[in-house]
């Protein structure tokens, strides 16, 4: 249902640091630059989670971005890496079972505040 997701982002360059390491774990990769700092990550051919500067607005509101793991080690992975970017700590990994009894999740912030969370829906 989802086609993109773009954010605004106060520093492209850590953002993009931050994102290059964090998505390797759930398959993602830069794929496509373009207009300045504009990036697009996503599993090649096509982008489908994108970072820029701000541009409108004032202020910062927090957005919340889950990108789906293949499995749990994927979703840990993500974790590890976001925790040697600099990434605040949300909620470790572990089972949500408020969410549904496969639900596995880790939330860490980004270097804008945007709460970010790897999730895998398949059992262990």
């Amino acid at each position: 249902m989802l086609d993109h997701l773009s954010i605004q982002c106060a520093d492209v360059a850590v953002s993009a640091a931050f994102y290059d390491a964090v998505l390797v774990a759930v398959g993602g990769q830069r794929i496509l630059e373009f207009d300045g700092p504009t990036i697009g990550y996503g599993v090649p051919p096509m982008p489908d989670f994108w970072i820029g500067p701000n541009m409108t607005g004032n202020g910062f509101r927090e957005s919340h971005i889950a990108f789906n793991a293949p499995d749990r080690a994927a979703v840990d992975s993500f974790f590890s890496a976001g925790i040697t970017a600099g990434a605040v700590v949300l909620h470790e990994p572990r089972v949500w079972p408020e969410y549904h009894p496969n639900y596995y999740g880790a939330f860490i912030r980004d270097p804008d505040g945007n709460n970010v969370e790897a999730v895998c829906h398949r059992p262990a």
